[in-house]
Order: structure tokens, then C-alpha cells, then sequence
């Protein structure tokens, strides 16, 4: 009797969490075509004569528009992944990967044209990627109104000074403690390099 009435409550409480849960992700599938996790890459020519890639298909999560808002206190958040970046994408100039760390971490509310109220250890050195994320691979000259230098992010006037080089990320090489990534804004790239190396440095935080 005991046995009976353990395996009716099991197949109840099977019925109640996962039923639901499985259609759900049918659902999902099917009626909704599956919800993508990652961004469109601002693909839209096609190049192939059959189809099936990605400026055929132009599958992701479309980006929000605008997708930088500036919010008044020399931050910039950032719609499509919450993140917030600091407005002066060039405040502290070219540095190692150490001193690009403490950058980061040190930076506060009342430094490079912060008003925000944040405090040291609030900020930090996006990951690669996170820094990967500002890319705009459908210009392959990602954020950039021109190749010059210090220039403005394409989509509106969000962020100052951003370079057309190398910003470090970070996310140490698993191949050699010696080196980590950086994102090169100019065309995209993303390679490792030692750690002694100079590069700018970006600090963002976690949205609120």
C-alpha cells in the first residue's frame, strides 16, 4: 500500500515538473523556431550560390538599436549583453597586461570621467569574450568611423577615444601562463601575446 502510494505521488510529481518543462522546449522548437543565445553578426549579403550561410541565413539574437546608451556619468551600457564599459575607452593609455589589471581594478567613481558612484574593485578588465563582443564583423572594422586612430563608436556617439589597436583582455593563454589575449579593434583580430607587451585597456562591469 505504502510502495503504491510512493510511485502514484512519483508519477505526479513527474507529471506537474516535467511534462511542462518538455513542452516548453517544444514549444521553443517549433513554434517559436528555437531562441538563439548568441548575436546576429550584421551579416547580410550572401555570398554562395546554394545557401546556408550566415549571410543567408542571418540567424542570432538581433542587436538592439541603438545598442550603446550613454548613461550621463562616464559609463555606456551596453543593451545587447547588460554589460556596462567605461565611456573613455583610452584613459589610462598603452600598458602591460599587469598594469592593465590594476587599472581596472583599481579604477573608481571620480577617475577618467567617472561620476558613477562606483568604487575600486567594482570594474575590472573584460574577458576576451566579453571584448570580443564589441566586434562588429559585418565591417570587419568593428566600432570604428575611420582607421585612424582615436575615433567614434559607429553607433552613435557612446564612447570617446576609442583606438583602432589592441586592447588586452583578461583571459591568460592556456598554453603558457606568460601570455593572454587581446582583441585588435582595427579588423577584429583576437591573439594571445606576452604579458609584457603594451596595449590599451577598457574596464567594464557587471550591469545593475
Amino acid at each position: 500500500m505504502v510502495r503504491s502510494r510512493i510511485s502514484c505521488f512519483k508519477r505526479r510529481l513527474v507529471f506537474v515538473c516535467v511534462v511542462p518543462l518538455l513542452f516548453l522546449g517544444i514549444c521553443q522548437t517549433y513554434v517559436l523556431g528555437g531562441l538563439a543565445k548568441v548575436e546576429k553578426t550584421g551579416q547580410i549579403t550572401s555570398y554562395s550560390a546554394t545557401g546556408g550561410e550566415d549571410g543567408d541565413l542571418k540567424k542570432g539574437v538581433a542587436w538592439p538599436n541603438p545598442r550603446f546608451t550613454d548613461n550621463g556619468n562616464g559609463t555606456v551600457r551596453d543593451r545587447l549583453t547588460k554589460l556596462i564599459w567605461l565611456k573613455k575607452a583610452n584613459a589610462f593609455g598603452i600598458r602591460t597586461w599587469e598594469q592593465a589589471l590594476s587599472d581596472a581594478n583599481t579604477l573608481s567613481s571620480g577617475s577618467a570621467g567617472l561620476t558613477d558612484g562606483s568604487v575600486a574593485g567594482d570594474w575590472r578588465l573584460p574577458n576576451v569574450k566579453e571584448l570580443q563582443s564589441l566586434i562588429d564583423f559585418a565591417y570587419f572594422q568593428p566600432a570604428l568611423s575611420s582607421a585612424s586612430g582615436t575615433s567614434k563608436w559607429t553607433n552613435g556617439d557612446a564612447f570617446i577615444v576609442v583606438q583602432s589597436g589592441a586592447y588586452w583582455s583578461s583571459t591568460t593563454y592556456s598554453g603558457t601562463a606568460a601570455n593572454a589575449w587581446f582583441v585588435n579593434l582595427f579588423d577584429g583580430a583576437v591573439y594571445h601575446v606576452s604579458l609584457t607587451s603594451a596595449y590599451f585597456v577598457w574596464p567594464v562591469r557587471a550591469g545593475r
